[in-house]
This record gives C-alpha cells, sequence and structure tokens, in this order.
C-alpha cells in the first residue's frame, strides 16, 4: 500500500495500463512531457516515449475522431479532455461514433478500447467555463459507460477496469479532490466492477446518493444528521451508465426515504433519472418524496460560487426535511 493522492492514483494507473500492454496510448492537450495542466500523466513520456503519451492538437473533435480510429483498430486509447467543459466540440464523436460504432457495424467493429478522461465539477474558484458536471448530457447515450470515482483507490480500480473493459467508457474525475482526496492504494493492479454502487456507510432511517466529489458532501451531511439522532445510509452511485438500479432501491425499500445530490444543475440532472426510476422500483415503500439537492439552473458563477455550490449543509437541510415530512 502506499498514500496517495487521486492525481497520483490516476497516473499509476495510466502507468500500470502502458506496462501491461504496448498498445495503450495516452494523449491529449499537453498531456505530453508536460504532463497535462493537473500533471495526471506526469512520466510517462519519460517512461515509454513520445509515440506512446503524446501532445494533441487543441481540437477537441478532432481528439476524439483520432481516438475512435485508434480504438477501431485495437488499440486502447485513452484521450484526455482537458476539462469537462470543453467536451463539447467533440460531443458528435462521442456520442455518433463511439457510442454507435459498435452498433452499426453488427458488431463487426467496435471502439471498445477508448476511454475518455476528462476532469469536472466546481469548487475551484474556475467559473463558467471550468466548473461544469456534463454527465447528463451523455447519459442519455446507449453505447458508452460513464464512470465518477469519489477517491484515489476508486479512481485507480475503477480507471484500470475502464481502459480494458470492452465498451467506450467516459471516465469523469472529481477536479476538486485531485490533491485534496489522499488515501491508502495498492501499488499493485487491481480492478473495480463497472456499473456497481457502493454502499459507503449503512444506516436504517434513510438513503443519501451520491456519486463522485458530491460523496464527501453526503457524508458530512450524514455525519452532522447522526447527531440528530438520524442514521443515514450513503451511497456512491460510482457508475452513472450502466447505474445500479438494484443496490439504490434495496436501499430504499430499507429506509422508505430517498435524498439524490448532485453538482450539476437541477432540471433534466442524472438526480432526477434515478427519483424516476426509483419511485416506480419503491413507491409503496416511500414515507417522504424524493429529494433532490443539485446545483441551480444557471451558469456556474465565480462571484457567487458559495451559494451556488451544493455543500453538505443543503444535503443536511434536504435530510431534515424528509425525516420531518
Amino acid at each position: 500500500m502506499a498514500k496517495m493522492n487521486l492525481l497520483q492514483a490516476i497516473n499509476n494507473a495510466l502507468d500500470i495500463a502502458m506496462a501491461k500492454h504496448d498498445n495503450v496510448y495516452s494523449f491529449g492537450e499537453d498531456t505530453g512531457a508536460f504532463g497535462g495542466v493537473f500533471r495526471a500523466t506526469s512520466g510517462l513520456t519519460e517512461k515509454y516515449g513520445r509515440h506512446r503519451n503524446f501532445n494533441t492538437p487543441l481540437v477537441e473533435q478532432g481528439i476524439l475522431g483520432f481516438a475512435n480510429g485508434l480504438a477501431s483498430q485495437g488499440s486502447y486509447a485513452v484521450a484526455e479532455i482537458q476539462f469537462g467543459d470543453y467536451i463539447f466540440p467533440a460531443f458528435d464523436q462521442i456520442v455518433n461514433e463511439s457510442a454507435k460504432f459498435r452498433y452499426r457495424s453488427g458488431n463487426e467493429f467496435n471502439v471498445g478500447g477508448l476511454t475518455i478522461r476528462t476532469p469536472y465539477g466546481g469548487g475551484i474558484a474556475g467559473g463558467h467555463y471550468h466548473s461544469q458536471s456534463p454527465e447528463a448530457y451523455f447519459a442519455h447515450t446507449p453505447g458508452l459507460k460513464i464512470v465518477m470515482p469519489r477517491n484515489p483507490y476508486m479512481a485507480k480500480g475503477l480507471l484500470l477496469s475502464a481502459i480494458f473493459d470492452k465498451n467506450p467508457v467516459l471516465f469523469m474525475e472529481p477536479k476538486r479532490l485531485y490533491r485534496a482526496s489522499v488515501g491508502e492504494v495498492p501499488e499493485e493492479e487491481y480492478t473495480l466492477e463497472l456499473g456497481k454502487a457502493d454502499v459507503v456507510k449503512e444506516g436504517k432511517d434513510i438513503t443519501v446518493l451520491a456519486w463522485g466529489a458530491q460523496v464527501e458532501m453526503a457524508e458530512k451531511a450524514a455525519e452532522m444528521a447522526a447527531k440528530d439522532g438520524i442514521d443515514c445510509e450513503v451511497i456512491d452511485l460510482v457508475s452513472l451508465l450502466p447505474w445500479d438500479v438494484d443496490t439504490v432501491a434495496e436501499s430504499v425499500r430499507k429506509t422508505g426515504r430517498l435524498v439524490i445530490t448532485q453538482e450539476a444543475p437541477i432540471t433534466g440532472g442524472f438526480a432526477s433519472e434515478v427519483a424516476a426510476t426509483i419511485q416506480d422500483q419503491c413507491f409503496l415503500y416511500l414515507e417522504s418524496p424524493i429529494a433532490r439537492v443539485c446545483g441551480l439552473d444557471t451558469p456556474y458563477p465565480l462571484s457567487h460560487e458559495k451559494e451556488y455550490f451544493v455543500d453538505h449543509l443543503k444535503v443536511y437541510e434536504a435530510i431534515k426535511a424528509s425525516m420531518t415530512y
């Protein structure tokens, strides 16, 4: 075991993958010798050469077009989009090419070796172009997998699973936790199952569901609620596509209450999909309406980030409201 922050865990996963197969390639804007703006790919060019970890032009559509071609030829393509906010020029390549490649060819061809890494989320004073959480745009797309880790241990195991999964994976990294989240991580290779939620804390009174960096807010809110005698079950959804309906539904049948929290704006967010599915599966078990604690329906503000940010206090208030409904 070694103590790593989330960035180091990601770098370690990339290192292991590239050492394991000589057809694993990592690339993106400034990801070569510079190591990327967050240094997630530091040392990989020196270790594996410029032909395996390299810079691309500043054109996101081109990055994904190239990645699709590389993956379609049997390589493992790990493409970095520098910020999740800038993934939209590549939207067509991802939703119309990556996600549909296998389907439109009748399984003759695929880009299963594609992994798209991108940092997402706020809390870093990044303003409206460096703070967005765009996961819901892609969760509407059959053919993709979406993974959002919460800590270094999860990040390493999930990234290794994503790279060698047989489907294209969008791997969204919580940049607020890149250096803030530190934990013990096995130095050897290990994988974690995609599509499986993680029960972070068991409880009997109410289920609190989150993913990525927002799990920390759920845990802090649960600690506050515990002082009021409320026993929260905290679940990390981990994967949004596919998502683990059974684990969440089982929890809600036990507790009768559900609070879902996400960084993204409330309208059309993935929390809405979870709420609709769980009320369908657990309607007769619910003791109160399913609550969503989300970002506001505005661009992410720089000057009012503290008011906008979905912190633990907002989640705590939702827990209290659900318990007293």
